[in-house]
């Protein structure tokens, strides 16, 4: 995923396709940094508290495991402050971030209080032990119910401000990074690296030359879709149609078809995974290779109840397949200058910028790393046994729980953002094309994961 903003998920949002301008200003202009200010912002209050004798338990509550709805009753009971105090904390750090970014701070106050509270219920229906036993996790709660609202009622249109999908989704990536140690970034990396770019440009050439030479749509057009499909779904869209100068029509469809498979495979891929007794490692990297977004993936990964799957899944997935998203944009941008555009190469037409790559790399990546470095090295501090007992109770739970609250945000927005009747609105051939993607970047995915790679992820 990338640093463009979307309203959510939402197809055809018009938004440009290319940053206008780059500059120190983008340190506090766009979202990636500030998921990285806040998300490393966390990682270091807890740290701090945690060396001076106390915790961020108080701010990181969620509902407990309940049979009894009387239980619910007594922990909001005897813990509401702790909840008035992580909505002051996150109504805080979204409001300002937003503000500065340029949103209205009128619009986003009230729409995030009506998102928290939607989302506390759906973490209290979550923790029910019979919603447990039926896979039903909160994540894929808030994305059912968030379709269900939004395709039977039409939502007013400021509450677009509230349902910030990347910035949500962003920011508890970086938290996952404090949940992951480097070591196994470093033990996996290769095999992710290598299994991406493998999927990476499979799919992206089966995409693009079915949209080009089957389906006769512009080259341009069958790159869009092409990185989409390959590399990290909504944000691929948008960088790649801006480098290679796609119409803005043609990224929302792109955008649109995302959204369709990214929503189809949040269903299947864990049925499928469990249905055929996938180790949780295993499912979490075929997740990582099949899904298109980073939001429908963690959902997808939640779904299989494991904490292992989320991790290979972002292994896979954000160390794998996000990271090249800068990279792809470059090539694609040489390719279509100086050989779809011949002008570009007798020097009439605008010059690929070699800085191209680092603007269009997913910048919140680095803090995913960042907070991985910074706790594995809090973790060498400790034998194996006082990690468990002490710092995993006091640091990397509450983090945890944090990184929790920040994926359902990003679920419900998700699921407020799609409209059916939008997402048909485009001819047969564009789809053709992408599903001819799917139909072999989800068994390619299957027979890396688990026939060559499987050994790797079972492990994590």
């Amino acid at each position: 995923m990338n640093g463009t903003q979307t309203a959510g998920m939402k197809a055809g949002a018009g938004m440009p396709a290319v940053p206008q301008s780059h500059g120190w200003s983008d340190l506090w202009k766009k979202e990636d940094y500030w998921a990285i200010w806040m998300g490393l912002g966390v990682v270091l209050a807890a740290l701090i508290f945690f060396y001076a004798g106390s915790s961020i338990k108080p701010i990181a509550v969620a509902p407990p495991t309940w049979v009894d709805f009387s239980e619910v009753s007594k922990h909001f009971a005897a813990k509401w402050t702790w909840y008035a105090g992580l909505y002051v904390l996150f109504i805080a750090l979204f409001t300002i971030s937003s503000a500065v970014m340029g949103f209205k701070a009128g619009e986003f106050i009230p729409g995030f209080t009506i998102l928290f509270i939607i989302s506390t219920v759906i973490l209290v229906v979550g923790s029910w032990k019979t919603a447990i036993d039926l896979n039903l996790e909160p994540p894929l709660l808030a994305l059912l119910l968030g379709m269900i609202v939004s395709n039977a009622f039409k939502l007013p249109k400021w509450l677009d401000t509230t349902f910030r999908t990347e910035f949500y989704v962003k920011t508890g990536i970086v938290l996952l990074g404090a949940t992951l140690p480097f070591t196994l970034i470093i033990q996996a990396g290769p095999v992710a690296f290598l299994q991406a770019t493998i999927v990476a440009v499979v799919t992206f050439l089966t995409i693009f030359f079915a949209a080009t030479r089957l389906f006769g749509l512009d080259r341009r057009f069958g790159a869009t879709l092409a990185a989409g499909g390959s590399i990290c779904g909504v944000s691929a869209c948008i960088a790649l149609g801006g480098a290679v100068k796609a119409k803005k029509e043609h990224v929302s469809i792109g955008i649109s078809l995302v959204v369709i498979w990214a929503i189809i495979m949040i269903i299947v891929l864990p049925l499928a995974a469990k249905a055929m007794g996938m180790p949780p490692g295993i499912a979490g990297a075929w997740i990582g290779t099949s899904e298109f977004a980073d939001a429908a993936g963690f959902a997808a990964a939640a779904a299989i109840g494991d904490e292992a799957a989320i991790r290979s899944f972002t292994l896979m997935k954000v160390v794998g397949r996000d990271i090249w998203i800068g990279l792809w944009s470059l090539i694609m941008a040489v390719i279509a200058c100086t050989v779809w555009e011949r002008s570009c190469s007798a020097g009439q037409g605008e010059k690929v910028n070699a800085m191209e790559i680092w603007w269009r790399f997913p910048k919140f990546v680095i803090g995913f790393f960042l907070a991985s470095l910074i706790m594995t090295f809090v973790a060498m501090q400790f034998s194996p046994a006082e990690f468990k007992k002490v710092l995993t109770p006091e640091v990397i739970g509450p983090i945890k729980t944090l990184r929790t609250w920040t994926f359902v945000f990003t679920f419900l927005s998700i699921g407020f953002t799609t409209r059916f009747r939008e997402l048909t609105a485009f001819g047969w051939k564009p789809l053709a094309a992408f599903t001819l993607g799917v139909a072999v970047n989800v068994p390619l995915g299957y027979i890396l994961s688990v026939l060559i790679f499987g050994h790797y992820w079972a492990k994590i």
